[in-house]
Parts: C-alpha cells; sequence; structure tokens
C-alpha cells in the first residue's frame, strides 16, 4: 500500500512540475530560449504604444536581444497575455527592465 501511495504522490508532483512548466513557459529540464516564440511575442507586444515606447527606448532596447532574464520572461505565453492585459503585469516588467537597465550600467562602470 505505501508503495502505491508513493508512486501516485510521484506522478501528482511530476504532473504539476509539467502544468506550472507550461504555464511559466518554460520546462525545468530545458534551459535553452524558444527564440522564434520570443520573437513572435515581441512583435504581438510592438503593437501596444507603451511596449512600443519602451522597446524602442535606448536603455531598454538591447535588454530584448542580449538579456536572459528579460527574453526568458517574454518567451511565457501566459505573461505576455498578462502584459496585452494588465497594468499590474506592465508595472512588474517594467521593474525588471528597469533593474537589468541599472546592472548593465553599474558593469559598464
Amino acid at each position: 500500500m505505501r508503495k502505491v501511495l508513493k508512486v501516485l504522490l510521484s506522478v501528482l508532483i511530476y504532473g504539476l512540475l509539467i502544468l506550472l512548466s507550461i504555464l511559466t513557459g518554460s520546462l525545468p529540464f530545458d534551459e535553452g530560449l524558444n527564440t522564434k516564440k520570443i520573437d513572435r511575442h515581441i512583435e504581438k507586444l510592438k503593437e501596444l504604444s507603451w511596449f512600443k515606447n519602451v522597446y524602442e527606448d535606448e536603455r531598454h532596447h538591447q535588454s530584448f536581444f542580449i538579456n536572459r532574464r528579460v527574453r526568458k520572461y517574454l518567451q511565457s505565453f501566459v505573461r505576455v497575455r498578462l502584459l496585452i492585459k494588465s497594468e499590474k503585469a506592465q508595472k512588474r516588467f517594467m521593474k525588471l527592465l528597469e533593474e537589468q537597465a541599472v546592472l548593465r550600467e553599474k558593469n559598464k562602470a
């Protein structure tokens, strides 16, 4: 009986990890970024004026191409959907961009 419960618990945990991975847009065992997906999401977001302004801002522009945290964020369908619909998500994303810009400037100095 214990062995069956252990197996069921393992299957449940693994299933939850897979579901979480799908929702966040990244798999725990796959560290690669999907460039085509990210580029599609960026193109979709560029239809929004607030994003287009941020994208064209020199301070943040290179983050969309070289910053792993920003690209990983934009790889997630769920996060991009939230960026389209939620002002709160937009503020969180702007905070991420700002943090990355500060780090980049700090590293240059």
